[in-house]
């Protein structure tokens, strides 16, 4: 009787919750990012206007309902001198989005540096990775073929998880919901990263 309301009381009044890391070089489109997500997700969110978005020093905090889950993206600071601290999240993540700015040509091989950094700490393992080519509404930007060329060296250090790389723009919101969806459904699959139990408030 005990299993059985203790059973009930999980499905009515608890979510599992899934820790998301947003990363990526600074001015890459992070904290718009978690800005959209939390508007298009979160019913009566109004959001800050976007354009008083500043670079993130340290750590921005979201949360988003997807059905029975619950996200909490820990979006950091992309300045060289923080990437240092973002494996100090690594272990407690369920998954990771990776922003990249697709207009700023000049500094893709900074950004791939960090991605391949992060990708191959073992403290990730098993973590799925949505690749977000970012600023896809600028017409002079990069194509997802272009920056999987430019990353394409990273393949195989990737290993055994879920990746996908996807179009994006964080400004008009286009493939944020998309790119939600997907990582729901991967953090949801991976038996290798539990979620955490959370009271629905």
């Amino acid at each position: 009787m005990y299993t059985l309301l203790s059973g009930l009381y999980k499905y009515m009044f608890q979510k599992d919750e899934y820790c998301i890391l947003i990363l990526g070089l600074d001015n890459a489109g992070k904290t718009t990012f978690l800005e959209q997500s939390k508007t298009r997700f979160n019913k009566n969110y109004k959001g800050m206007s976007l354009s008083k978005i500043t670079t993130t020093v340290g750590l921005n905090i979201g949360t988003v309902d997807v059905g029975k889950a619950r996200l909490m993206f820990w979006d950091l600071g992309g300045q060289e001198e923080l990437q240092s601290l973002w494996d100090k999240y690594y272990a407690e993540c369920h998954g990771v989005i990776y922003v990249i700015d697709s207009t700023d040509e000049e500094r893709l091989s900074e950004s791939k540096r960090a991605f391949e950094k992060m990708v191959t700490s073992e403290a990730l393992d098993g973590a799925p990775i949505l690749v977000l080519a970012n600023k896809q509404d600028v017409e002079t930007c990069l194509s997802i073929p272009d920056i999987k060329t430019a990353f394409s060296d990273c393949t195989s250090k990737i290993g055994r998880r879920d990746c996908l790389t996807q179009a994006c723009s964080a400004l008009t919101g286009k493939g944020v919901r998309e790119g939600i969806e997907w990582m729901v459904k991967c953090v949801v699959r991976n038996v290798h990263r539990p979620p955490r139990q959370r009271d629905i408030t």
